[in-house]
């Protein structure tokens, strides 16, 4: 059993509220600059059947100490080593951004090495891989990623107020737009294999919806694309909703079904 003090493989996973007796799990890989603990209010508010596991990236939080890593396939590598205990239930796969990103490759890594496949593999206001936007942000100045941050905001607070925070987040920010924007898609490769949902704001600027519809193309069944009001953050002021909605794609267990 994990918790939030525990680690596993490298403390890769968080777990801030166990639920051991929790007959399925959400596994959340978070945005560019962020890290495990802008979910923690997801695990307080889940179904009591419903276990929260958040990747931390390298050198954020308890991680603090570690190197951070800007290469997508290194990155994933080690997700997909320390996974497999973590499956031992049905599961989803939630990622939000530059983590819907990692959440695609984990689940490209997953289905290569035969692993138990996830339920659902949820994108979160990313493009899907054919329309990867190819930008070098990561190159910028300072005060440029300080302009981005500040647009993209997604940690809700007043950044102007806090200049030791802005120290911090610049090295993760410039560290996570390496990743994503260094990352190349294979656009040949098999497709995957179980059901694909996308998820999106209504006036996100980052992403269209031609964009989100491309994720088809990596995916053998039918997408589903769900919209939220609100822009590239849509999902902090939706969680209640969004839980909702991930806990219903789950498979009804078999006792639950009523004989005809």
């Amino acid at each position: 059993m994990l918790n939030a003090q525990q680690t596993h493989h490298g403390a890769c996973y968080r777990i801030f509220k166990a639920r051991p007796n929790a007959s399925k799990r959400l596994i959340i890989l978070p945005h560019a600059g962020g890290s495990a603990s802008y979910f923690r209010q997801w695990a307080n508010m889940a179904d009591p059947d419903l276990e929260i596991v958040v990747v931390q990236y390298p050198g954020r939080e308890n991680r603090m100490a570690e190197p951070l890593v800007s290469d997508m396939n290194r990155l994933v590598s080690t997700l997909a080593t320390g996974l497999k205990p973590l499956l031992n239930k049905p599961y989803i796969l939630f990622g939000h951004s530059m983590g819907g990103g990692i959440a695609y490759e984990l689940a490209m890594r997953i289905q290569a090495y035969r692993y138990r496949a996830p339920t659902q593999l949820v994108v979160s206001a990313v493009e899907g891989p054919s329309c990867h936007h190819a930008t070098d942000v990561h190159k910028a100045s300072d005060e440029v990623m300080l302009d981005e941050l500040k647009r993209l905001n997604g940690t809700g607070v007043d950044l102007n107020a806090f200049p030791e925070l802005l120290d911090m987040m610049l090295p993760l920010l410039r560290n996570d737009y390496q990743l994503i924007e260094t990352y190349q898609p294979n656009l040949n490769a098999p497709k995957l294999q179980h059901p694909l949902t996308v998820m999106l704001g209504s006036t996100d600027t980052e992403l269209t919806y031609e964009e989100a519809e491309a994720w088809q193309q990596v995916c053998t069944q039918p997408i589903s694309i769900e919209t939220y009001e609100g822009g590239h953050f849509y999902l902090a002021d939706h969680i209640t909703a969004i839980l909702s909605h991930l806990n219903a794609l789950f498979p009804v267990p078999k006792a639950w079904v009523c004989a005809p």
